[in-house]
């Protein structure tokens, strides 16, 4: 074990135990959250799927379609 998750582990053992399942669950969740991920993305037929939306979206961004979310972005212009 890494020291950062030894020291998270540590601190979450001093939390009352509600509170250690409910992080636990979320840990977990994560887990299997990215193992989805990466069946859906090791699927070949993912990468078709990657490809046009990567299209919309750059369409989208031709046109002007777009909302920049980023205020850094937006003070810049």
């Amino acid at each position: 074990m890494n020291a950062l998750l030894d020291k998270a582990i540590s601190a979450i053992q001093k939390l009352p135990e509600a509170e250690q399942e409910a992080i636990a669950r979320e840990v977990l969740e994560r887990i299997e959250a990215d193992a989805r991920w990466d069946v859906l993305f090791a699927d070949p037929r993912s990468k078709g799927v990657l490809k046009r939306l990567a299209g919309e979206a750059q369409e989208d961004i031709e046109r002007g379609d777009i909302l920049d979310l980023d205020p850094a972005d937006r003070r810049a212009s």
